[in-house]
């Protein structure tokens, strides 16, 4: 069977990124997809740097491996038998989401965090991510070996967006590309070719993730999105917690779609011979996303991370992946398995 090469497109979403985590685990699992390209922001920036550095250095099941811990950091989640059972007998993650949104610890922290900025902490604030990101073997996340790596980051100072790649790419810019500013410090970087450092925050509000660096000629036409902020929520969003998270999902999502209705203008003119064939590059877009189970979540599931629903989100992903494979398999590096079109109309 011939291989088919895409690019992956991983969303930042906190926690919800668990989602992610099962779609490369299944995708990683057929020996006929290669990933050529990553684009992510946030929580899809450490899943990008997990699956490379694995992919740099061992193959698949490294890049399973690598972002089996990750999100064992993340979560303290084991891989034992007692999670099956805890899931089993838990309820659903809506539920769960729900319970974690009203309880008074939550709430509490909620209302501090809208009094408070990061900063009022002083010496005693820690990025929580930087146990985790520094122990990334970041030879292998900057190798050129495997997949090309993009990172997305927001410049504080200037609004625009940062793609950081190759050698680039560091510990502080995976802290930048996930910098909620309501809940961290702003993340300096240093630019190695000007010596000149910015303040960062969150990729997402720039790029989530960016597009175009995966129009590279070299790289293949295909990109799958991995999306885990639902583009759609049936129920009006009434408490001021679902009306900050809605707000937060329409502005995380805003640069995607305008990069996908880009796409999808290029797309229509080379159908209607309107473009010098090789003028511009024919990207064709796929989706992985559950926005029925992303409907029932919260932005609580986000910023507190909770093993049972880790896994749940996990095990989610996979089954998402494996209705993807089963319908649009044959699609890869034919024609889009999204209807652009129909999506802007």
């Amino acid at each position: 069977m011939t291989m088919k090469r895409i690019n992956l497109a991983l969303q930042g979403g906190g926690a919800h990124g668990a989602f992610t985590w099962g779609v490369l685990d299944r995708l990683l699992q057929v020996e006929d997809i290669e990933i050529a390209g990553i684009s992510g922001t946030s929580a899809g920036a450490l899943n990008g740097a997990a699956l490379k550095a694995g992919l740099a250095t061992g193959g698949r099941e490294a890049a399973r491996e690598n972002l089996d811990w990750l999100w064992g950091q993340v979560g303290a989640l084991d891989e034992t038998p007692i999670i099956d059972w805890m899931i089993a007998a838990s309820p659903t993650p809506g539920m769960m989401s729900t319970a974690l949104e009203y309880s008074p610890q939550y709430l509490a922290a909620d209302a501090a965090m809208r009094l408070f900025s990061p900063y009022s902490l002083g010496p005693f604030y820690r990025n929580p991510l930087e146990r985790i990101v520094r122990r990334f073997d970041f030879d292998n996340v900057c190798a050129k070996a495997g997949p090309a790596l993009f990172i997305c980051a927001t410049n504080v100072r200037t609004g625009k967006i940062k793609v950081f790649s190759g050698d680039e790419i560091g510990d502080s810019v995976i802290m930048a590309s996930a910098c909620l500013p309501t809940l961290f410090q702003a993340v300096h970087v240093t630019d190695p070719a000007t010596g000149e450092t910015d303040a960062y925050w969150d990729g997402g509000y720039t790029g989530n993730p960016a597009l175009f660096p995966l129009f590279d000629h070299a790289l293949p036409a295909d990109i799958m999105v991995i999306n885990i902020n639902p583009l759609e929520r049936s129920r009006l969003p009434v408490s001021p917690q679902e009306i900050m998270n809605r707000i937060n999902e329409i502005s995380f999502n805003s640069s995607l779609l305008r990069e996908l209705r880009a796409i999808e203008f290029v797309q229509r003119l080379i159908a209607e011979g309107r473009m010098p064939v090789g003028a511009m590059k024919n990207v064709l877009i796929h989706m992985v996303s559950d926005d029925a189970l992303m409907n029932e979540l919260s932005v609580a599931t986000k910023v507190v991370p909770s093993g049972v629903v880790l896994a749940a989100l996990k095990d989610a992903g996979q089954r998402a992946a494996d209705q993807f494979l089963e319908q649009h398999f044959d699609d890869l590096n034919v024609v889009s398995s999204v209807d652009l079109p129909k999506m802007f109309n």
